[in-house]
């Protein structure tokens, strides 16, 4: 390390390497969540179910968010993985 040229590492701010986060969520969970939302609260005009469904899927995505940020992108490469362990 001490033959590094000065300049060489610089210190890195975390919120470079994560997600840009909407309400908890990232950006395109979030956006998706209330255009589903909206399309049956005011579309299918049944707003006692869409909005209970967007705030229960909100507080899920927030939930695994706050888990893992990359979680929209790692969950389904994990579940496209075969499994080898049968129990």
């Amino acid at each position: 390390m001490l033959d590094e040229p000065d300049g060489y590492r610089i210190s890195l701010r975390t919120s470079l390497t994560r997600p840009l986060l909407i309400a908890g969520v990232p950006r395109t969970f979030a956006i998706m969540n209330a255009t589903v939302a909206a399309a049956i609260a005011f579309g299918l005009q049944q707003p006692l179910i869409g909005i209970p469904l967007w705030a229960i899927v909100q507080g899920a995505g927030a939930y695994g968010s706050s888990r893992d940020p990359w979680f929209l992108d790692t969950w389904p490469r994990a579940m496209a993985k075969p499994s080898y362990f049968s129990a």
